[in-house]
């Protein structure tokens, strides 16, 4: 019988937070449901003991429900995007495991289903409390950029990592992404800015509905965020897009 709700959690190096209980929070979340459901743990290549950890939650607590994909380090776009293609769920959401936006926000997003959307994202606006300055600056900035070259119509907060697909969306979707393909092997963290920004401008060039709502979001200081690298690869990433799309790239039929 097909899941109703997968979560998808990319994981690379996240030790502490599995150790702090990050993993406990969801199993208690999706256990409080009465809906079929599924976690699909990703892990991008870690070097430290999350994958051993993640194999001892699930065999420690019997998680029939949750299961661990191990791949190649390739970063957090081609391990979502590997995640996003095995999940099984009529709906599928993909959320970082630090849980920055709590999983609980999902009952936020799935309502909206009902109402005919095809994609609800997460949104930050105006609730990146505790963020340091650069990073409060960053978000401002960066949607300055990709809507002076890209667009992407009414859409404030591209990057919140809390996305919930229509199964048959998501296949749709990820399967055509070109910045970020599966199997691209990578070195070093990677934040990959322009993934979040292709899969919304090839949702919008197919038509799909995508509505942003607000959630709730913490600030949860990580290593992989290097606001000025970071930034210039998401102004790359950005270019990049626009000279695919010029090319007829994402010039598609659903």
């Amino acid at each position: 019988m097909q899941n109703h709700l997968s979560v998808v959690v990319p994981c690379y190096n996240e030790e502490q937070n599995i150790r702090l209980g990050a993993l406990d929070k969801v199993a208690r979340y999706m256990e409080s449901q009465k809906y079929l459901w599924e976690v699909l743990i990703v892990d991008d290549g870690s070097i430290d003991e999350s994958p051993q950890l993640i194999k001892k939650f699930i065999s420690s607590n019997g998680q029939k429900h949750f299961r661990l994909l191990e791949r190649e380090h390739q970063g957090k776009a081609g391990t979502v995007i590997a995640g996003m293609l095995a999940a099984n769920g009529r709906y599928i959401l993909f959320s970082d495991l630090d849980q920055a936006t709590p999983l609980d926000q999902v009952e936020k997003l799935l309502p909206f289903i009902e109402k005919g959307y095809d994609i609800m994202i997460g949104s930050r606006k105006d609730r990146r409390a505790g963020a340091p300055l650069l990073r409060r600056l960053m978000g401002p900035g960066f949607m300055l950029v990709r809507h002076l070259i890209l667009g992407l119509g009414n859409i404030n907060d591209t990057q919140c990592g809390f996305k919930l697909f229509k199964q048959e969306v998501a296949q749709n979707i990820f399967k055509r992404l070109t910045l970020y393909k599966q199997n691209q092997a990578t070195s070093g963290p990677r934040v990959t800015a322009g993934f979040d920004v292709e899969v919304l401008y090839v949702a919008l060039q197919l038509g799909y509905k995508i509505k942003e709502v607000p959630v709730e979001w913490h600030y949860v200081d990580t290593r992989r965020v290097s606001p000025i690298m970071d930034s210039l690869d998401a102004l790359r990433d950005i270019i990049r897009i626009r000279l695919n799309s010029l090319r007829g790239l994402y010039h598609m039929t659903p």
